[in-house]
C-alpha cells in the first residue's frame, strides 16, 4: 500500500501538467474551432473531454501562480478645459482602456469604494474597517472645498464615463449617475466577473460561468435574460475538458444597451489582454493524461513489463473521457506495483521519479500549451492558437504593429513568441533565464523587459525590432526580485519587489540595452505593497517626477536625481492627481501641493 501511495503521489506529478501534444512541427500551430450544432454536440462534447474540478487538487498548482502584475506605459492623464488641466487616471495596461478599481476620479469628485478599503498592514496595530456595501462621493477640488457630499448604497470595483459611475458589484452591474447619483441600470450576472475593461464608451465585460447544457443564459438586463444559443458557443475541433464557459459582453457604459456577446469553451485560471483592436483571452490546455503515460512508457520500456505496455496503448484507444482513462492508469499501476517484491518497488519508485524529471524537461514545450482566442472589437472570432508554457498574468500579452509578443515560463526556462494576426507563431526567443520563473513583464515598443527569479534577480532587455528574430540585447543579475516594472522617463525603468524580506524599489538604466545597470535603489521599512499584486495601487505623475507607492504607510518618491522619498502618509492605498494637486487616500485623504509639497487639507473617511 506504501508503495502504491507513493507512486500516486508521482502520477498527481504527471496529471498537474496541463497540456500534452506531440506535434511533429517545432512551433505551435493554430487549433481549429467550431460551433456546436446542437445540444447533444454539446454535452458529447462536455463527456469526451471530462469535466475537471479543483477539489481533486489535480491542477491546482500549476494553474494558480499568484504574480505581480506590471502596470501601463503610459501614466494616464485626462486633459481638461477651464481649471481642470490635468486629471489622473487608473493605472492601466493599455493607455486609454480603464480598467476598474476602488478609487476613481473625474476631476470633480473623488469616489471611494467601501469594499475591501483595509489596506495590507503588518506591524501596526491599526482597527480594520468595517464591511460596509457602500460607497463614498468626495468633492475633491479645488482642495479647500473638500468634503464628504453622499454615500451610495452599493460597493466594488468601480469604472466612470462622462457622467455615469459603474460599480462591478459581485454577480451584478449597477450604474448611476454622477449628477444625482440616481440609479441608471442594473444588470443581473449569471457566474463570475473574470474582468472588465472600458474602451470608447462601451464596457467590454468577461464573464465566467459552468453549464452542462445549452442554451445557457449569462445575464439579464431589466428581468430579461440574455440567451446564449449552442450554435452561438465556439470551441476547438479537438475535445478538451469544460470548466468553463466564457462569454464576452461588450455593452453601453451610459445606458447599459447590450450590444453584441460572444461565448466559448474554456478552464479556469484565465489570463485576458485588451488592446485597442482585440480582445485576447488565454487559458491552460488541459493535458491528456493517457497520452502522457504513453509517450513515457514508450521511452521507458526497460522500467515496465510488456503486459502494461498492452494494456496502456488499447487503453489510449479507448473512447473514455480522459478522467475515467486516468482511473485506469491508476489501476494498472497499482496492479503492476502488486508484482514487485518490496526492494523492487523501491527501484522501481526512484527510477520512475528521476525518469519523468528529465522526461518533462526534454518535452516540456509540448507538455505545457497555452490556448488563445482573439476576438474583435464586433465581438468575432478573428483566431486563436497555442504557445508552450504558462502566462504570468496580462501583462504576459502585447500586441504591437499587429503582431502579439507573449511571455511564458516553460518547464525550468522561459521564452518569448511573436504571433501574427492569425496567431501563429513567427519569431521566438527560447530558453532564457534557466532555473527560474517569470516575475514581471514590460513589453515597450521595440523592447521587452522581462525579471525572472529563484534565488536572485536577473533582468533581460529584449530586442523585438525583428519580429521574426527576437534577441537577447543584455542582462543583469543583482540581489532580491523585483515583481513590477514601471517606464520612467530617459530610458529609466522602474522595478518594485523584495529584498530580505522587505519591500525594494530599484531604477535600471536601459539607454544601453546590452548593459542595464542599476543606479539607484532604496528599501522601505515595509513587508508587502499591493502594487507587487495590483498594477492598479501604483500612480505616476510625470509632471512632478514622482510616483506615489502604497504599503502599510503611503510614500510619494521622486526620480529626478535617483530615488528620493518626499512625503509618507499613515496610511495610504489609493493617491490620484488633480491639477498640481496630489490627494493620498486611506482612512483619510490627505492633499499636497506637487510644487511646494505643503499639506493643504485633511479629511476623516
Amino acid at each position: 500500500m506504501r508503495s502504491f501511495v507513493i507512486l500516486a503521489l508521482l502520477i498527481v506529478g504527471l496529471s498537474i501538467v496541463l497540456v500534452f501534444q506531440f506535434a511533429q512541427k517545432k512551433e505551435p500551430i493554430e487549433t481549429e474551432i467550431a460551433i456546436f450544432s446542437s445540444q447533444e454536440d454539446f454535452k458529447d462534447y462536455i463527456s469526451r473531454g471530462g469535466v475537471y474540478s479543483y477539489s481533486t487538487g489535480f491542477f491546482g498548482t500549476l494553474a494558480v501562480v499568484p504574480t505581480p502584475m506590471p502596470v501601463s506605459v503610459e501614466i494616464g492623464v485626462v486633459q481638461k478645459s477651464g481649471e481642470l488641466d490635468r486629471v489622473s487616471q487608473t493605472n492601466v495596461q493599455v493607455f486609454g482602456i480603464d480598467e476598474p478599481d476602488i478609487v476613481k476620479t473625474d476631476g470633480k469628485n473623488i469616489y471611494v469604494s467601501r469594499y475591501q478599503r483595509t489596506p495590507y498592514f503588518i506591524g501596526k496595530i491599526i482597527p480594520p474597517y468595517p464591511y460596509e456595501p457602500k460607497s463614498l462621493v468626495i468633492k475633491a477640488f479645488p482642495p479647500e472645498e473638500l468634503e464628504k457630499i453622499r454615500e451610495i448604497n452599493t460597493s466594488g470595483d468601480m469604472l466612470i464615463h462622462e457622467k455615469t459611475l459603474i460599480f462591478l458589484e459581485g454577480n451584478k452591474l449597477r450604474a448611476f449617475s454622477t449628477e444625482d447619483f440616481s440609479e441608471k441600470y442594473k444588470i443581473e450576472l449569471n457566474g463570475s466577473i473574470v474582468t472588465a475593461r472600458l474602451y470608447e464608451g462601451k464596457i467590454y465585460l468577461i464573464l465566467s460561468q459552468f453549464s452542462e447544457i445549452c442554451p445557457f443564459i449569462p445575464l439579464n438586463i431589466n428581468g430579461v435574460g440574455h440567451v446564449v444559443e449552442c450554435g452561438r458557443i465556439y470551441h476547438p475541433v479537438k475535445p478538451l475538458p469544460v470548466e468553463s464557459l466564457y462569454t464576452v459582453v461588450k455593452l453601453s457604459a451610459t445606458t447599459g444597451e447590450l450590444e453584441n456577446t460572444i461565448s466559448f469553451v474554456g478552464n479556469y485560471n484565465s489570463v485576458v489582454y485588451m488592446s485597442k483592436n482585440a480582445v485576447y483571452v488565454a487559458y491552460y490546455l488541459p493535458a491528456e493524461y493517457s497520452e502522457i503515460m504513453l509517450k513515457f512508457v514508450s521511452e521507458n520500456k526497460d522500467l515496465f513489463p510488456d503486459w502494461f505496455m498492452e494494456k496502456l496503448q488499447k487503453l489510449v484507444n479507448y473512447d473514455l473521457s480522459s478522467q475515467a482513462k486516468q482511473i485506469e492508469i491508476w489501476d494498472l499501476l497499482r496492479r503492476l506495483t502488486l508484482t514487485l517484491k518490496p526492494e523492487d518497488r523501491l527501484v522501481f519508485e526512484n527510477e520512475f521519479n528521476n525518469r519523468y524529471a528529465k522526461f518533462t524537461e526534454k518535452y516540456a514545450r509540448e507538455i505545457e500549451k497555452t490556448a488563445i482566442w482573439k476576438i474583435s472589437l464586433e465581438m468575432k472570432i478573428i483566431a486563436n492558437g497555442e504557445v508552450p508554457g504558462r502566462l504570468l498574468n496580462q501583462f504576459s500579452m502585447d500586441e504591437y504593429n499587429g503582431n502579439l509578443r507573449v511571455a511564458v515560463t516553460v518547464g525550468n526556462a522561459n521564452d518569448i513568441y511573436i504571433l501574427d494576426p492569425q496567431l501563429r507563431v513567427i519569431g521566438s526567443l527560447k530558453g532564457f533565464g534557466e532555473t527560474e520563473r517569470i516575475y514581471a513583464v514590460r513589453f515597450i515598443a521595440d523592447r521587452g523587459y522581462v525579471v525572472t527569479f529563484r534565488q536572485i534577480d536577473p533582468f533581460f532587455v529584449v530586442d523585438l525590432s525583428d519580429p521574426a528574430n527576437p534577441k537577447m540585447a543584455g542582462e543583469l543579475k543583482i540581489p532580491g526580485y523585483s515583481s513590477y516594472l514601471h517606464p520612467l522617463k530617459d530610458n529609466l525603468i522602474l522595478g518594485v519587489g523584495m529584498e530580505n524580506g522587505n519591500v525594494k524599489l530599484s531604477l535600471f538604466d536601459v539607454r544601453d540595452p546590452r548593459n542595464p545597470v542599476e543606479v539607484d535603489k532604496y528599501v522601505l521599512k515595509e513587508y508587502w505593497s499591493e502594487v507587487i499584486s495590483n498594477h492598479r495601487a501604483f500612480l505616476s505623475d510625470e509632471k512632478h517626477e514622482i510616483f506615489f507607492l502604497p504599503a502599510s504607510s503611503g510614500y510619494v518618491f521622486s526620480y529626478k536625481d535617483g530615488l528620493k522619498l518626499i512625503k509618507a502618509t499613515e496610511t495610504g492605498f489609493r493617491a490620484v492627481f488633480i491639477n498640481d494637486y496630489l490627494y493620498i487616500i486611506g482612512n483619510k485623504i490627505v492633499v499636497f501641493d506637487e510644487k511646494s509639497w505643503e499639506k493643504l487639507a485633511e479629511l476623516e473617511l
